[in-house]
């Protein structure tokens, strides 16, 4: 038997139901007694469309596909090929015809000839109508009830909560002299760590503690269990969860009867009539339920704001309602006064500390030009002549200083310098190179130091003023420089702040614009279109690999340039373009800040950049920095900037004027340590100090992040005991990738070998790959950078020899990844073909894709 078959018995009774519930409601509506003939007269339609209704309904939704399709198919419908939508059409109009069941003919058998079936059938049903209309009245008469009781009882605990409360004062006071004196006190522990046994300390001293929710904290040695995302977790409870029931326990209790006698008989009579009951505490306690509890929580919260010892004052007062109102209002006079001292307190201590904030900080912040200095500013747009101008000027003198972002750069006017016949020393961080009878020196801008005058001092990409890491170094720089001639170069969104910082100051200034236009093409570049001179600009050191093997597949020799890689490598890979034995760069943003090369033409990969944070389109700003590299004087008539997408968004954020820069980064100077340490003798506090200092209008203040994440590893331990302030924060703030983990655990075991005065640790050095190597030649950086803080010269020369060795590694081994280089899955391993657009290979995405479908 199908399962048509099965359902056709059970269809035809739900039919008969219908019909049934149908007449009911049908004679429940009528005030006199219709006639047989009148319903059916009425009800004729309803009753012989019931039948299709249902029977469609339950056929379609019960009966498989399969024997949908053979129905149709014994009728001669063709259903191969057929979508499951068209197949139940088809069914539901053959199932019209189907052996249909007479409604009518049924009901006729069933009651026409039966009158007095009829006459009792319509008397249950006006029962049942008269009965429910009695319901509804009654339950609307019960909900205007209690709507009354719970109005009335807002404006009765409202009116009398004071007179509630000292109750539960009183019955709390009794049980928490009890408990202080009863009860054990526990070591404190995770309340989330059941695995941890508690431990008896011996008894409560109610001396201890200062408020009542002060005492909340302690642990009861129970468990309990709390709801959290649905789940129950379990803890040890404090003394905050056990008064908590104890004040809603009381509450739910004391303010229903209080409340009880307060009604009127004429509500307790109306009670009674929709009810049939009389009004109980318990019916309250039901009728009252979210009333009482807000009750509660308040009195429970004005139990926290009370001192511990006015309460345990009233252990043996016997309660009476107005002794007890005084004793709390003299208590909570006493306790505003005692408040309004605490506040006061806290107010002085304030201004005291803004005031040492203002002696030790702020005193940092206010420029402090040299009086004879004279500042020649440099203003314009990238690859215009400006440093070369400056840098003439400071040939010329008898000594001078040129302070630059980048290692790479201070190296390049070293070498500029020497090789012009100018004796030049190099001053960075983690190298020092004193070339003899030197009166010029090429640095990075950290090495600044305001005590050593020069003549004529020239200060590189001023705007990185406004860097939230390092922008104080140029703003210590500008202000404090200690020279005849002070000339600062810089784009054209720093000139009004430049003017503004320097405005009492004698002043020179250059504006400088670009002989050699910019060109955008407006075809979208492919690597097919490769020429030579061209820069491909990309944001990863993984794409600048790949980029460069597929150029140097299709026969282009290339020179690649990146953040990570050594600054000796950069050079080097510089020099083979400039030279021609390159024709072409593969570089990320690291060639825009003030990388001089021929380049015929700048070509953006990719429009969008990681900042650390996310992925974002690059900023108008960032473009012209880059683009602007495009076009050399005295080689290409014009610079010309291609895209590989939205040529037209690109091309209107290059011509986009840029807004002024309006704020730039402070940090700490040795004069705020030195002050500092009149107060205190803590870099903890320092630290805290600093989050509260409002920097000077126009400024923002350094995140100093790093710093205090390694000040972490060494706090309240030896380390610390054994260094000077000065000392710690030099060695906090040394320059160096402290998002590697390896250089981190560098950093602290060299610490803790200075603090020991024992020998330094050796870098680990590892060469087996390239980013091994890249790792290595920043470890021996950070160790150069110890050695040179400590004078240790000597040492110094050894490891910059063998830095020079793992350049050489770094450099054998980009030229064997251009030849060798292969796209792999960075999960697997699994090699990508050239020309994936993704990072990952499918049965890997697949995998991540299942997983996350599993954990939702």
């Amino acid at each position: 038997m199908g399962k048509l078959e099965t359902i056709y018995p059970i269809a035809i009774e739900n039919t008969k139901e219908k019909i049934i519930q149908d007449m009911d409601f049908y004679l429940e509506n009528q005030e006199t007694m219709p006639s047989y003939s009148k319903y059916i007269s009425d009800r004729t339609t309803f009753i012989e469309q019931i039948w299709i209704n249902v029977w469609l309904n339950k056929a379609s939704n019960d009966v498989p596909r399969k024997e949908k399709k053979a129905f149709l198919s014994e009728r001669g419908f063709v259903t191969e090929g057929s979508d499951h939508k068209l197949i139940n059409s088809m069914f539901r109009n053959e199932l019209k015809k189907y052996r249909p069941f007479d409604g009518l003919t049924w009901i006729k058998k069933t009651f026409a000839d039966n009158q007095e079936d009829w006459l009792k059938r319509y008397k249950n049903a006006r029962e049942k109508f008269f009965r429910r209309q009695e319901e509804q009245r009654l339950a609307k008469q019960r909900w205007k009830i209690r709507a009354r009781l719970q109005e009335e009882a807002n404006s009765f605990f409202e009116n009398n909560s004071l007179l509630l409360y000292l109750h539960v004062r009183y019955y709390i006071a009794g049980i928490l002299a009890k408990d202080l004196k009863n009860k054990p006190k526990f070591q404190y522990v995770d309340p989330y760590l059941l695995e941890e046994q508690l431990v008896e300390e011996g008894g409560f001293q109610a001396a201890e503690y200062l408020m009542v929710t002060d005492f909340f904290e302690e642990l009861t040695g129970d468990i309990h269990s709390l709801i959290g995302w649905g789940r129950n977790r379990y803890e040890y409870e404090n003394y905050y969860y056990r008064y908590e029931r104890l004040v809603s326990d009381f509450i739910m209790k004391l303010a229903p009867d209080k409340y009880l006698n307060h009604l009127s008989a004429a509500l307790h009579q109306d009670f009674l009539e929709s009810y049939g009951e009389r009004l109980t505490v318990d019916a309250l306690q039901g009728i009252l339920s979210d009333e009482l509890a807000e009750l509660s929580q308040s009195c429970f919260d004005e139990l926290q704001e009370e001192y511990l010892s006015d309460l345990l004052k009233l252990e043996g007062i016997p309660f009476n309602e107005i002794l007890h109102e005084e004793i709390f209002e003299i208590d909570v006079e006493n306790r505003e006064r005692r408040k309004a001292e605490v506040l006061a307190e806290e107010a002085r201590k304030r201004a005291e500390e803004q005031r040492m904030i203002d002696d030790i900080i702020g005193k940092a912040y206010t420029p402090s030009l040299g009086k004879k200095v004279r500042y020649v500013l440099h203003i314009g747009e990238t690859n215009t002549g400006k440093t070369h101008k400056a840098l003439e000027k400071m040939k010329q003198a008898e000594s001078g200083m040129y302070l630059a972002p980048l290692r790479l750069l201070a190296l390049e006017v070293f070498d500029k310098l020497n090789a012009d016949g100018v004796p030049c020393s190099l001053k960075t961080g983690e190298e020092e190179k004193a070339i003899e009878g030197a009166n010029h020196v090429s640095s990075t801008v950290e090495m600044f130091h305001e005590k050593d005058y020069h003549e004529v001092i020239v200060i590189d990409e001023a705007q990185m003023i406004a860097d939230k890491d390092r922008g104080f170094s140029w703003f210590r720089a500008i202000t404090q420089a200690n020279a005849k001639e002070v000339h600062i170069i810089g784009s054209n969104n720093i000139k009004k702040m430049l003017l503004n910082l320097l405005n009492e100051a004698d002043l020179e200034l250059h504006e400088y614009r670009r002989e050699i236009p910019l060109e955008v093409e407006q075809r979208e570049f492919g690597l097919k279109y490769t020429k030579k001179g061209d820069a491909l600009i990309c944001f990863s050191r993984r794409q600048v690999l790949e980029t460069a093997s597929r150029l140097k597949e299709s026969g282009h020799n290339v020179s690649m340039i990146y953040g990570s890689m050594p600054p000796e490598n950069r050079k080097r890979q510089i020099e083979l373009f400039n030279r021609g034995e390159t024709s072409v760069v593969v570089a990320t943003d690291a060639i825009g800040m003030g990388l001089n090369l021929p380049i015929r033409r700048i070509v953006f990969l990719e429009n969008e950049k990681f900042d650390g944070t996310r992925r974002r389109r690059l900023t108008s700003q960032e473009i012209k920095q880059i683009a602007g590299r495009a076009g050399r004087k005295g080689i290409y008539d014009t610079g010309k900037v291609a895209f590989t997408a939205e040529i037209k968004i690109m091309n209107k954020l290059l011509e986009q004027v840029d807004e002024p820069v309006q704020t730039f980064t402070i940090a700490p100077t040795s004069a705020v340590f030195e002050r500092f340490q009149k107060y205190y003798r803590n870099l903890g506090t320092f630290f805290e100090m600093w989050e509260r200092f409002e920097p000077p209008k126009g400024t923002k203040k350094a995140s100093l992040s790093e710093e205090r994440e390694l000040y972490e590893l060494i706090r309240d331990t030896e380390i610390e005991a054994r260094f000077s302030l000065m000392d710690l924060y030099g060695f906090l703030h040394i320059p160096f990738s402290a998002k590697e983990p390896s250089l981190i655990r560098q950093w602290l075991e060299t610490v803790e070998a200075i603090a020991e005065n024992s020998d330094l640790p050796e870098p680990i050095i590892k060469t087996r790959n390239l980013e091994e190597l890249e790792l290595s030649y920043k470890a021996i950086g950070l160790h150069l950078l110890f050695l040179y803080r400590m004078g240790k010269r000597t040492e110094a020369v050894y490891w910059e020899r063998i830095r020079e060795e793992i350049s050489d590694g770094v450099h054998d081994q980009l030229k064997d990844e251009m030849l060798n280089y292969q796209k792999k899955c960075k999960r697997c391993g699994k090699r990508l073909p050239d020309d994936s657009r993704f990072q990952i290979c499918d049965a890997c995405y697949h995998r991540g894709i299942r997983k996350t479908h599993r954990f939702n």
